[in-house]
């Protein structure tokens, strides 16, 4: 398990209302303003659960290896085995979800969203959202089990952060010609997003699958 293999994980973070969420304020009155504050937010709850859930699995990876190199394998086997049933269950909330092909309606109220309530929504989507807990968990879990340093973390976190930023991205190289291709963005996300993250956990899932079997 490497930095390499965690990264793709970074589209389950964002596929679904975290990316519709900052296409609607990269559309909004106040879109730049209300776009940072939106990633300010969302950087604050992503780097949070990370290090929390790095935390979490480090205690446990150091406490069951006091035994040798015999101790050592069986503890990093049980995070597999924690995170392989995570994904599973991730993958079972990707599949729910993806009925959900609208927006809800709350969304709307979007386009005239302050800063404030942007920073509030971007901390939210990425702390209270099941899908994301377990993709992070996941995440933090596979590097802290293979004894990773905590900065493996921030590449993860950055891509993910890359890939909520590519609205407001538009927005800045394609100016106001951004509106007429977000709406476009955002309903493919709704319809088509939930494959593309099926297609991402499956590929974790087979790489943890094979570390198990060493």
């Amino acid at each position: 398990m490497n930095l390499l293999s965690v990264l793709p994980l970074a589209v389950v973070m964002v596929a679904g209302p975290q990316l519709v969420a900052a296409i609607f304020l990269a559309s909004s009155r106040t879109a730049k303003r209300s776009s940072v504050a939106f990633l300010a937010g969302a950087t604050l709850a992503v780097v949070t659960a990370l290090t929390l859930w790095y935390v979490v699995f480090r205690a446990i990876r150091h406490g069951g290896a006091g035994g040798g190199g015999g101790g050592d394998d069986r503890t990093r086997h049980l995070i597999d085995w924690i995170v392989l049933a995570v994904l599973l269950v991730l993958m079972a909330l990707v599949y729910a979800r993806r009925r959900h092909s609208q927006p809800p309606k709350w969304m709307g109220r979007l386009e005239d969203a302050g800063p404030r309530f942007a920073f509030g929504l971007g901390f939210l989507l990425f702390a209270a959202m099941p899908s994301d807990e377990a993709t992070m968990l996941s995440v933090a879990g596979s590097l802290a089990g293979h004894d990773k340093p905590w900065w493996h973390l921030l590449p993860f976190a950055l891509l993910t952060l890359l890939l909520l930023a590519l609205p407001l991205l538009s927005l800045l190289v394609l100016g106001r010609r951004a509106l007429a291709v977000l709406p476009k963005i955002r309903d493919w996300a709704n319809t088509h997003s939930w494959l593309v993250s099926e297609a991402v956990i499956l590929i974790f899932v087979a790489i943890v699958v094979s570390d198990l079997l060493k």
